[in-house]
Formats: C-alpha cells, structure tokens, sequence
C-alpha cells in the first residue's frame, strides 16, 4: 500500500500553503496573499514521530462561484478529498467562521473522512482570542489552535493527526522511479497530457495559458515501470513574468528539471517550434538531463508525406546544440502514440545512466584518433593520452592530453560523435572535460 495521504482544505487564503511549507520544511507551494494562487494538488512526503505520510496542498475551496478556474479549483480539492485517508480543515481566526466555512465543513462531512479542524493566524500568545470558540459550531471536536505563520500547534496538530491515521501502510521503495519533468511553454498542452496517461482529471486543463503555476508530482506505474511525472508551470519570456506569482512558476520549473531523470519538452505543433522553444530546451540541455521532444497537437496539422520531414527540420535548426533527443509526435487531446512515450522515456533514461569500460573507451579513442589525427598548432600537436568515465546523469567522460589548449572544439564534437556511434547515447548529452596530464584538479 502507498503512504497515507493527508490533505489540508479550506476556504481561500486561510493559510494552507503556508502551513504546508512549514510542515515540510521547504518552500514547494507558492504563498501570496492572492485567493486562487494554488491551483492543482501539490504532494510531499513528511514524516511525524516516525510515520510518513504525503501532505497534499489544496487549491482554496469557494463552494458557489461562476468563476472557471475556481470551479477547477473546487473539484481539484474535492478530488484530493476524495483520495485522502485524513483531511486537515484550516479555517481563519481573524475572518471568523464564515458562511464558506459552514459550506466546507457539510462537504467534509459528506466525505465520512476523518477531519482535523485547526484555527490558523492565532500568532499572539496568551489566552485565545474570542473568534476561536465560534469554530465549535461546525461540531468537529476541539479546534487545534495553530499559527502557519511562526509554527505553533504545528506538533499539536500532526498528533491529532497521526491519532486518526490508518493503523498500517506498506511503504515502497521508489529509488526506481523515474522521474520526468513535463516542460514547455504555456497552453503547449504539459497537463493534458499528463491528464490522459491516468485517465482521469488529475490536473487542470484550460484554456487560460498559465494554468499550471507548481511543479505537481503524480506518480505513475505500468507494463514500463514506475514514473513520478513532474507537471511544471509553462515557461514565459522573462519580459513577460509581471508578476512575483510567475517569477516563482518558473523558478519551479527549473527546480522540477533538476529534479528529473528525463525531460518532456513539448511543443506546440499549431504555433510550431519558437525562440522560446529553443531557450526551453536549453535549459533541460545545460543540466545535462535525458529529454525527448514531444511535438503535441500534431491532431491539428494536416499531412503530407513530407510534413514530419520538414518538422524534423525545423526543430534540427532551432535545437541543434540537442540533436541527440528524439522527436515524438503526439495529440494529447486523441491520445495518439501518447502511450508509445513510456518507452522512450525508460530507453532514453537507460541512455543516460549507461556507463562504459575503460578498457572499450580507449579502443574507440585509438580508433577516432587513427582516422582523424588531432589538431596542431604552430608545430605543437594535441597528443590523447587516454579517457574514462566517472559518472552518468549526463556520461561524463575524462579526457587526459598534453595540451587542452589545442583540444578544439570541433574535435570535441568528433569524439563525442565517435561515442554516440558506437555506444548509443541516444536522448541524453554528453559531457567531456578535457585534462591535462599531470593537472592535479580532480
């Protein structure tokens, strides 16, 4: 059985994500005083005297509104309620108990979840402010009073907790998962296509570029193995991050990328592959991650026999510092080859981690050298003495010569072809770092 999951509701701006941040240690959901700021269900695993659990941040519950997104907010809570095995109810001292409270509290009691009822912003000690008792009228037992803010009632809180907990869960072992970042440029469809490999709304879909603003883990297991998918906020040109809301969306998205094994970089296939595209892919490239380019919408393009020649062509030009990654066409709205991408990303992942002998390395390295004599210079010529790899997750491989100087680059990419010739690499990059003999830097 998986961990148990407990999930923290409540009406908008009441504290959730503050709280959540407090009780994991880090800053994972983004806090603003803005109602509607989290969006999807954010997961992290804590632990509480011993017990770990996967804390969820919902989106703030507004029972009646007209609003789109807040309704997608609404039945993305009502989802994690469903799915929880306890449900953290904040509710806010300094608004008192509202009519929404009393709304949120009828929908929790539907539920038949166990229910933990905190009162938040209580950040003065001393005796408990009036509005405090107020909350008794929900009848949920005794109201944890608790301040997100500065942590206290934080351990009364994860007791109470742990008392209404299931007795045992089974813990797995997810050393083996692969982890892959969906990456690309808002309304390329990173969600939708999430949505469609678990068959169910786990994220929201719309039209609003931007939706996405976490980085939102869902975890993944099939024929292929096991995957944790890392759905980040689409990427915007820095000139158009207006807000301090995006600033952290992209920093998400960075922070989700060096989390990854393998990057999804998707694009659009409709608007085709753009400058921002390019800077995108970038940034999966310099982190030396596995990706694969996923162009989705192709539903929308009409086809001839050459129009995946030319794609092909296109996105050779604009990433051609990545020609290593492979280019999948898919429609996440029809669900067309989508399936076909858990092979890829298992393969292109492999690629990755694959670790050759020294022993096979210098054989290649005699070979290229024989057939393609290294650079000179003013009579000194570039001598390679020999290579070995010290790491995967890019390979990276230690090249020891006389002079690093005339090790230029276009000899560089040689060698790194000759190994992608014979050992693959395929959807991964490759790092070389060129050493002289003797260099004493490790």
């Amino acid at each position: 059985m998986a961990k148990p999951i407990v999930a923290i509701v409540g009406r908008p701006n009441v504290g959730k994500s503050t709280l959540f941040n407090k009780l994991t240690g880090q800053r994972i959901s983004i806090v603003e005083d803005t109602p509607g700021v989290t969006r999807d269900r954010i997961y992290y695993e804590t632990e509480w005297c011993g017990r770990k659990m996967l804390l969820v941040d919902t989106g703030g519950i507004e029972p009646k509104t007209d609003n789109a997104i807040l309704r997608h907010i609404r039945d993305q809570a009502q989802i994690a309620i469903e799915t929880s095995d306890v449900i953290v109810f904040m509710t806010d001292v300094r608004a008192g108990l509202t009519a929404d409270d009393r709304e949120v509290a009828r929908m929790l009691q539907r539920s038949q979840k166990p229910v933990v009822l905190c009162v938040n912003k209580i950040d003065s000690v001393g005796n408990l402010p009036y509005e405090y008792y107020e909350f008794y009228e929900l009848g949920m037992g005794d109201p944890i009073a608790l301040s997100s803010v500065h942590g206290t009632g934080t351990g009364d809180l994860l007791d109470a907790v742990l008392e209404k907990l299931p007795d045992e869960f089974e813990e797995e072992e997810d050393d083996d998962r692969i982890k892959v970042a969906v990456i690309g440029k808002p309304n390329a469809g990173k969600s939708s296509i999430i949505n469609h490999i678990l068959g169910q709304e786990r994220l929201i879909v719309s039209d609003v570029a931007g939706t996405t603003r976490d980085a939102v883990d869902t975890q993944v297991d099939n024929q292929y193995g096991k995957f944790t998918f890392i759905d980040t906020a689409g990427i915007r040109r820095s000139s158009k991050i207006s807000d301090n809301i995006e600033k952290y969306s992209v920093l998400r998205a960075k922070m989700a990328v060096e989390r990854a094994d393998v990057c999804l970089i998707m694009i659009d296939a409709a608007e085709g592959i753009t400058e921002q595209d390019e800077k995108i892919a970038g940034i999966a490239h310099n982190a030396g991650k596995a990706s694969i380019v996923v162009v989705n919408k192709w539903d929308l393009i009409e086809k001839d026999n050459s129009t995946v020649k030319k794609f092909n062509e296109k996105i050779g030009i604009a990433l051609s510092y990545m020609t290593y990654a492979p280019i999948m066409y898919v429609s996440a709205k029809t669900g067309q080859r989508v399936d076909k991408l858990f092979e890829h990303i298992k393969y292109v992942n492999e690629q990755g981690a694959l670790r050759v002998s020294t022993g096979m390395l210098n054989e290649v390295l005699n070979d290229a050298t024989t057939r393609v004599q290294p650079p000179s210079d003013k009579g000194r010529r570039l001598k390679i003495y020999y290579m070995t790899q010290p790491s995967v997750k890019p390979p990276t491989f230690v090249i020891f010569c006389n002079n690093a100087e005339l090790f230029h680059y276009s000899y560089q990419r040689y060698i790194e072809n000759c190994l992608r010739n014979t050992f693959g690499f395929k959807g991964t990059p490759i790092k070389l770092i060129i050493r002289e003999r003797g260099d004493d830097n490790d």
